[in-house]
């Protein structure tokens, strides 16, 4: 149970939307902390950097996790199942290290097929000693989560700093990069991600004001935008009921606001399609019109504006998974997933989209399925397969299961970190909704992953899926498995027993 004193307030939960990060302070001892740094110096130097095992490497650093401030800020955010990513990494600066300046802006490479504006995924920096600007902090660009194109001199550049233990919880898509360490000492930061595995139903954060207050001097770029994820993360459903128009200028004509989503100021665009999904029937056709026949831009951006249009829209995504363009069908499926109601056929259409001759189709499908409320055992029977075949069908050429279409290359972004993209996607859903399913039938296709797959994220979702289960035979292949894959964390090269 965590303690609803460290769950985020209103204020902090609009802070995180419109600006993309919160810095946190836990309670632990500065000696806690050190133990950590040395430990991690002691690996860094005598057997390289750990990547995704630094935890196992450093089991102590599981304490910062298990804080009331940790958990709160996440469960706040993310809801109270989140899972942590098998991705993490000890990011280490050393004295002068990297170009004047620091390091690249860059977004993380991203887990899904799409990114997506809602925070279905967190990254947290954690910082095992004071951190000042001199030491060189990873720097943040507040507010550059929604911005596909880095904005230059336009933004802020702000560099946390904090006694040990500093965190930032930052939005995935934030812009950020290293900054330059002009201490004489080394800097680390552990970096850790983390997934919601359901759609908000309620919120989850010490809520009082319904409405979201932004604060006075804080620009509107993305108001519209800010608003749907607000009304997300409360569980609000939109529909032609409920509408509000109210964040959009009245005086702009849906016409209009559709002529804006080619509009290269991607602030005027975004804002105009989120416009566009309150406005009912008329915002709808005109978002699907852009769907089916814009440009691959604002395709994408009608996407993004179709999510906030709720049930009313189905019809008309149902009507695009016939499109001659996967792009168009894959953003349908993308959009589809994002309202997360199995109504109207939507269920059956997915389940038949696993076919389609489009790994990313295949994939976005996939992935709406899990993401979908009350999904059915004929849903979850259906991902079990796709994991399972997929697994099975993995080659030992890492390059064939990782190249999209050349189409699709903007799209997919190729994604070479996940091997195998399909069972990857299914293991990830089947962690979200495998109870649904026949107990049996799912255990037997995260068996397989488990056992079988070449591709080290889709055997770390299997065994998390197992963990979820938690029946009988769910706990007897984690057993098995933990037996053969269990680390030590004291042995190195320089252990001789």
């Amino acid at each position: 149970m965590i303690d609803s004193n460290y769950l985020l307030t209103d204020e902090q939960m609009v802070q995180f939307i419109t600006k993309g990060y919160l810095v946190l302070h836990n309670e632990l001892p500065g000696q806690l902390h050190q133990g950590i740094m040395n430990q991690i110096h002691h690996v860094m130097h005598n057997e390289g950097n750990p990547g995704n095992n630094i935890l196992p490497r450093v089991p102590d650093i599981q304490q910062v996790f298990d804080t009331p401030v940790v958990k709160g800020a996440l469960s706040s955010v993310l809801g109270p199942d989140y899972y942590m990513h098998p991705h993490r990494h000890c990011h280490y600066n050393q004295p002068g290290n990297g170009s004047p300046g620091g390091g690249q802006w860059h977004k993380d490479g991203y887990w899904s097929s799409m990114r997506s504006h809602r925070p279905w995924w967190v990254m947290l920096f954690y910082y095992t000693h004071d951190i000042t600007e001199e030491l060189g902090p990873t720097a943040i660009m507040p507010g550059t989560q929604y911005y596909e194109k880095f904005i230059g001199k336009r933004g802020e550049t702000l560099l946390p700093t904090g006694k040990a233990g500093t965190m930032v919880l930052v939005h995935f898509d934030l812009w950020h990069k290293a900054s330059l360490n002009v201490s004489q000492l080394d800097r680390y930061m552990l970096k850790f991600q983390f997934v919601r595995l359901s759609a908000p139903e309620f919120p989850s954060w010490n809520h009082q004001n319904k409405e979201m207050i932004v604060p006075d001097g804080t620009p509107a770029l993305h108001l519209n935008l800010w608003q749907d994820v607000w009304n997300w993360l409360r569980g609000e459903r939109s529909s032609n009921q409920d509408h509000d128009t109210a964040a959009m200028d009245e005086r702009i004509s849906a016409s209009a606001l559709g002529d804006q989503l080619n509009d290269p100021v991607e602030t005027t665009a975004l804002n105009a399609a989120y416009a566009l999904g309150q406005l009912g029937d008329e915002g709808i056709a005109i978002l699907i019109k852009h769907i089916k026949g814009g440009s691959n831009q604002t395709a994408e951006r009608a996407a993004y504006g179709l999510q906030s249009a709720g049930i009313e829209a189905i019809p008309e995504l149902l009507h695009c998974l016939t499109h001659i363009d996967e792009r168009r069908r894959a953003l349908a499926i993308f959009v589809l997933g994002m309202i997360g109601s199995p109504e109207g056929g939507v269920m059956s259409a997915l389940i038949s989209s696993l076919n389609d001759e489009s790994e990313w189709v295949c994939r976005n499908a996939i992935e709406a399925l899990g993401q979908l409320r009350n999904p059915d055992r004929q849903a979850v029977s259906a991902l079990a397969k796709c994991l399972k075949e997929s697994v099975l069908s993995e080659s030992g050429d890492a390059s064939e299961l990782s190249a999209p279409n050349e189409s699709n290359k903007t799209f997919a972004n190729h994604q070479p970190y996940i091997m195998n993209k399909i069972g990857y996607t299914a293991a990830l859903s089947l962690l979200r909704i495998g109870k649904a399913g026949d107990m049996l039938e799912v255990v037997n296709s995260l068996e397989t992953a488990l056992f079988n797959s070449k591709d080290r994220y889709v055997r770390a979702y299997a065994a998390e899926a197992l963990t979820h289960l938690r029946s009988k035979e769910a706990v007897d292949l984690l057993i098995r498995y933990y037996r053969s894959s269990r680390w030590c964390p004291d042995t190195s090269k320089a252990s001789t027993f």
